[in-house]
Order: C-alpha cells, then sequence, then structure tokens
C-alpha cells in the first residue's frame, strides 16, 4: 500500500512563523511601513511620562514657561499617538487580511485537488476545523491582537531607554526586581502551554468530526437505532475537549502572577524614590516619570504576556495549518509530448489496497483500445469502482501502472489528464445553484451557448424543457431537487462539454426508473461516438448494449 501523509494531532511549533515567512514575504515592505508607524506611535505613547515629568518639575521650579512647552508638547504627543496608531493598526490589519486571504484560497485549492485517498484517510471535521477553524482564528489573531503585540514589545523597548535616561540607578534596582521573576512566571507559563493549547485545539476538531458525522449520518442511525451509542460518543469527546479547555485556561491563568509583581516592584520603587528625593539625588520630576513609566511597563508586561498566550494559541493553529499545506503540496510532473486526443487505455500489474495488507485489486492487466465499448462486470466488491477510479486517476496504484497512450498518468497533470478520461460516479454530486451552474463546473468554464449545444448533442432538449426554469432550475442543496437519473443527466452533459477520449460511468442506470434509464441509453449511445466507453453495470439490458465484457472477481480479471 502507497504510504499516504497523514496530519499530525499536534505538529511542531518550532519556528513555525519563519515557516510561515513565505506567505508573508510578497508584504513585506508594506509590514516594514506599518512597523514604522507602530513604533513611531509607541515613540509617542513613551513620551508623555518624561512631559509629565518635566511638568512637575517646572510647577516645583516656578518656570510657567517650561510647564506651557511641557502642556503644549504632551498635547501634540496624545494626538499624534492617536493618529499614528490608528495609521498603524489600519495598515496591519489590511496587510494581515490579505494574507489570511492568501492563506485560506490556498487551503482550499490544495484540498480540491489533495489526493483521495489523503481525503479519505482524515475525518471530515479535522479537515474542516484546519481549513476554516485556524484560519478563521490566525484572521482573528492578525487582526485584533498582532498590532498590539507589535506595540507591546516595541513600548517596552523604548521605556528601559527612556528610565536608563533619567536614573539608571532606579532602572537598574527595577529590572532586578521584576525581570528576573517575570522570566520565572513565563517560563512556568511556557512550559505547558504548546501541549495545553495543542490538546484543546486536537480535542476541539475531535468533537467537530463527531458532530459532523452526527449530523451528516441522522437519518441511517435514526433507522438503525444507533443514535443513542453516537450521542454517548460525542458526549466523550465534548467531555474530553472541557476538559482541554480547563487545562489551557488554567495555563493561562498563570499569567495573574504578573499582577502581583506590579505590586511588589512599584511599592519598591516608590520607597527608593522618596529616599533619593530627600537626599537631593534625583527630582520629583524623575520620580513621577519613573511611576508613570514603571506603570506603562507592567502593563504593557502583562499585556505582553497575554498576547504571548494568544500567540501561543495562533503558533499551535498555525503550526496544524501548515501541516496541511505540507501534506497537500503536490508537484506537477515534468513535461511530457503532448497526449494523442484518442489513444489506448491499459494497466499492468495493477495493485491496490484501502488497508495495508490486503490488496483489492490484484496484478490487474486490460486493456481498452481506441473507440472500445466494454463493460465492467462483479459481484458487489470485486473491486469494479476502484479500478474506474484508478482508471480515471483519482487513485493513484501502490503498484503497476495505468497508462494512456503508452504514458503513465503517474506522470500525467491533471488538467491534461481530464481532458483526456473523464468518470461519471454512481452519486453524481452536485452544488447549490441551477443546472446551468453545475454545468459551468465542467473544467473550460463552459459559457451558455456551449452548454445548449451539449444538451441538443446527447438528445436531451426534452428533459431540459421538461424543468420548471431549464438550465436556470435550482438543484436545491446536493442536488435534492432532482431524481438519481436527472443528477446522472447532469454528470453526462458535464462529460459532453469535455469531449474527453475515454468515458467512465460507474452504474449509470442503477436503481433510476425505466424511462430515465432508457434516456440516459440514449445519451451514452450519443455520446460514445468517436470515444472509448466504459460502462461499470449490473443490468443486464446495459451489459447486452455492450460488444465487449471485462469481468471481475475478488479484484482479478476472470
Amino acid at each position: 500500500m502507497a504510504e499516504t501523509r497523514l496530519l499530525s494531532e499536534a505538529p511542531d511549533t518550532a519556528r513555525v512563523l519563519r515557516r510561515f515567512w513565505p506567505h508573508l514575504r510578497p508584504y513585506r515592505g508594506r509590514i516594514a511601513v506599518a512597523l514604522v508607524t507602530t513604533a513611531l506611535a509607541t515613540a509617542a505613547v513613551v513620551g508623555i511620562a518624561p512631559m509629565i515629568g518635566a511638568g512637575v518639575d517646572a510647577v516645583l521650579a516656578g518656570d510657567r514657561s517650561a510647564l506651557w512647552l511641557a502642556v503644549g508638547v504632551l498635547a501634540g504627543l496624545t494626538l499624534l499617538r492617536l493618529i499614528l496608531l490608528a495609521a498603524a493598526e489600519l495598515q496591519l490589519t489590511a496587510v494581515g487580511e490579505r494574507v489570511v486571504r492568501g492563506v485560506r484560497e490556498l487551503v482550499v485549492g490544495r484540498l480540491a485537488s489533495a489526493p483521495l485517498r489523503f481525503i479519505e484517510a482524515h475525518r471530515t471535521g479535522d479537515l474542516l476545523r484546519r481549513g476554516t477553524g485556524e484560519v478563521a482564528e490566525l484572521a482573528q489573531f492578525v487582526r485584533a491582537s498582532l498590532p498590539d503585540l507589535l506595540g507591546a514589545l516595541i513600548s517596552l523597548g523604548m521605556t528601559v531607554v527612556v528610565l536608563l535616561a533619567y536614573s539608571w540607578l532606579l532602572t537598574l534596582v527595577l529590572l532586578a526586581l521584576f525581570v528576573p521573576a517575570a522570566v520565572l512566571v513565563l517560563r512556568w507559563f511556557g512550559r505547558d502551554a504548546d501541549d495545553a493549547f495543542g490538546d484543546q485545539a486536537a480535542a476541539e476538531a475531535t468533537m467537530t468530526a463527531q458532530f459532523t458525522e452526527l449530523v451528516t449520518a441522522g437519518e441511517t442511525l435514526r433507522l438503525g437505532g444507533g443514535t443513542a451509542a453516537r450521542l454517548e460518543r460525542f458526549a466523550h469527546a465534548n467531555d474530553e475537549a472541557l476538559r482541554s479547555a480547563n487545562r489551557s485556561v488554567a495555563v493561562q491563568n498563570r499569567l495573574e502572577a504578573m499582577a502581583l509583581l506590579e505590586g511588589l516592584a512599584t511599592a519598591a520603587l516608590l520607597l527608593l524614590g522618596v529616599w533619593l528625593v530627600t537626599t537631593d539625588q534625583v527630582s520629583v520630576g524623575t520620580v513621577v516619570v519613573f511611576v508613570l513609566a514603571t506603570r506603562n511597563l507592567f502593563e504593557g508586561m502583562v499585556n505582553l504576556s497575554e498576547l504571548l498566550a494568544e500567540l501561543r494559541i495562533a503558533r499551535v493553529g498555525l503550526a496544524r495549518l501548515l501541516d496541511l499545506l505540507a501534506a497537500t503540496e503536490r508537484t506537477e510532473p515534468p513535461a511530457r509530448a503532448e497526449l494523442p486526443p484518442r489513444a489506448e487505455l491499459s494497466t499492468s500489474d495493477l495493485g491496490y489496497a484501502y488497508v495495508d495488507g490486503v490488496e483489492v485489486l490484484h496484478g490487474v492487466r486490460v486493456e481498452f483500445p481506441v473507440g472500445d465499448r466494454a463493460g465492467l462486470v462483479g459481484e458487489t466488491g470485486s473491486g469494479k469502482t476502484t479500478l474506474a477510479k484508478l482508471l480515471s486517476g483519482l487513485y493513484s496504484p501502490d503498484r503497476g501502472t495505468v497508462s494512456y497512450g503508452g504514458v503513465d498518468l503517474a506522470e500525467v497533470s491533471d488538467s491534461a489528464l481530464r481532458g483526456r478520461v473523464v468518470l461519471v460516479p454512481q452519486q453524481v454530486h452536485l452544488v447549490r445553484g441551477t443546472v446551468a451552474d453545475n454545468l459551468a463546473i465542467a473544467p473550460g468554464e463552459p459559457d451558455r451557448d456551449r452548454m445548449v449545444q451539449a444538451v441538443s448533442a446527447l438528445g436531451v432538449d426534452d428533459w431540459v424543457a421538461s424543468l420548471p426554469d431549464g438550465l436556470d432550475t435550482p438543484v436545491g442543496r446536493r442536488g435534492e431537487r432532482l431524481s438519481a437519473g436527472e443528477r446522472q443527466i447532469v454528470g453526462l452533459v458535464r462529460a459532453a462539454l469535455v469531449d474527453p477520449a475515454v468515458l467512465i460511468l460507474d452504474e449509470a442506470t442503477a436503481d433510476i426508473d425505466p424511462v430515465t434509464a432508457a434516456r440516459l441509453e440514449r445519451a451514452v449511445d450519443r455520446l460514445h461516438e468517436g470515444r472509448t466507453l466504459i460502462v461499470i453495470a449490473h443490468r443486464t439490458a446495459t451489459i447486452e448494449r455492450l460488444p465487449r465484457v471485462v469481468t471481475l472477481a475478488d479484484g482479478r480479471v476472470v
């Protein structure tokens, strides 16, 4: 069995921001401007405390001109800070939203083109969580937290510079009292943060998967009486999500110790400041500056701690998102000679397994010459649908090859392959919208004229005319307003729009009414002209219309 790249429940968060840099690189110029603006806004904030201190000293000295100068500069700094802060936040948010939009489109594109084996190997809820939830949390962090995080970092650095300029002694005392204890608190928090937040994300993904499965299989569970068991399973996943969330909250609450450190350090600073003023070593204004700046310093540190907690959560989500992108990254095969318009489709020693060690196809060798009309028959579970998906390139074989015109499909790009081989599955999937919207899904973005021509070419004009609004008739959610046979007709029209060399039909006329089945068979006859036709069928009438039959039994051609 070919190895499938599985997503990690708790992917590595090391150097996650560096790994994410390629997604930021196109906006590095705008990011630099935003950072400069943030630095200027922060400088205006940090400059407020020295101006207040200068004003206090001017009052004590009776210097009115100095006082009015300090007041004027203070008012200017306040206004400048508001303008620059708003500009910086707008710039960072604009850049962040563009990055998030690009990542969201990339994730959707990767999942849309991911191998079916990868999709089938993962819970729908986990893929949904990573493809939407993690991106949404990244967007929230960019909008709400990233500007504050950058401002807090710059503010702390500038505040320390200002304090050193006023009194190196008070600054050293403050740093000696605060920094070691703060580092211990942050290390205490960081020791368990990644595990706690990673476990929470994984538990929530499991709960989402259980919820999705419960809702999707609602009808089956009610008919089979399995609702209670699934509810119990969901409750267990929900309890695990609650436990992991409580652990994350407990770890995050460790940061509250920073408030206690702030009170102790401020009290010690005031006592030392009073002594220095009474001994004429510093001015009252200097003590005021230290009290205000220290308050800013501690508030900035607490805010930074909280923002770092949010950053860790964002890092975990970002790591899970990057893990998804890495797992779904695909490289186009090297350029080959252009595939011929019509050619033989063949397999050689084909083997495939859904579960390691349990093959469902064993050494299958079969050829479908140009213009061939062949039926693919066999008991349920014999491997017919699996072989059809391998022939169409939806699955990659574990061993052996599938070739078109002598070219291994593994070396053919998806776009080139889809123009040559088309599979119409038994369950044709439709999206919400009209019949025309669903026909537009065909490669090449067909216009209305091409749709009408395809409908006419297949002889299903009467069916389209019978619809309430023709091609503009809404199909409902997942095509629920159309019958199974009508959905098959939509699938055939899509195939006609592609004009493939090989058309594979998987049980196209199974479990539908005779009238629709006859209409489908006539459409297939028209669609077959000049093409290779491979039909998986159980209906005797369908098989009898085909000149050749390939029989599968237990995954082997017999």
